[in-house]
């Protein structure tokens, strides 16, 4: 299986794409999207649905792993990345590949065992389980490697009713 999973933002979108095969996760490519902050709100969208089409074009992924939105006092800052996670939606949508949601508390549970892990402990996690020399960088590309591994250990999760694991 080829996940896609996304930090989602609109001045840096994290991307990271692994394969999933009998639960081991290889490293396919991880990055960011940029958009330049002088250009108008329209154009900096285009750009991110265009860049997430030529990588769901490029790569195939099966699902996309994306994080859902947790913002504790800033307003204007959840509307702006609000828009940009519309325009990765709208890119799954129009490619057809399923997209799937978690929170940063699931996906820190999934990488390190705990939902209250430090992001340095959840970066040592992915680094540890992608089998890498030095963590990912910049954080927003780890971010979404971490997003990519969660989906693929729910995916095999007892507590996933389409599991082949499933108890349900």
């Amino acid at each position: 299986m080829v996940i896609l999973g996304i930090d989602p933002g609109v001045a840096t979108v994290g991307f990271g794409i692994i394969t999933e095969t009998n639960g081991v996760h290889k490293l396919q490519r991880y990055g960011v999207i940029t958009t330049p902050s002088n250009q108008r709100l329209s154009y900096r969208l285009k750009q991110i649905n265009n860049d997430m089409t030529e990588l769901i074009k490029t790569f195939k992924p099966d699902a996309i792993a994306v994080e859902e939105l947790f913002f504790n006092t800033n307003q204007k800052t959840a509307v702006v990345v609000s828009h940009g996670r519309a325009a990765i939606l709208l890119a799954a949508e129009e490619n057809g590949i399923p997209m799937y949601e978690y929170t940063p508390l699931q996906v820190k549970k999934a990488i390190a065992g705990y939902g209250r892990a430090t992001k340095k402990q959840v970066t040592d996690m992915v680094k540890r389980l992608l089998e890498l020399e030095v963590i990912p960088k910049p954080d927003d590309a780890a971010d979404a490697l971490a997003i990519a591994i969660c989906h693929a250990r729910f995916t095999k999760s007892r507590l996933n009713p389409k599991s082949e694991k499933s108890t349900i």
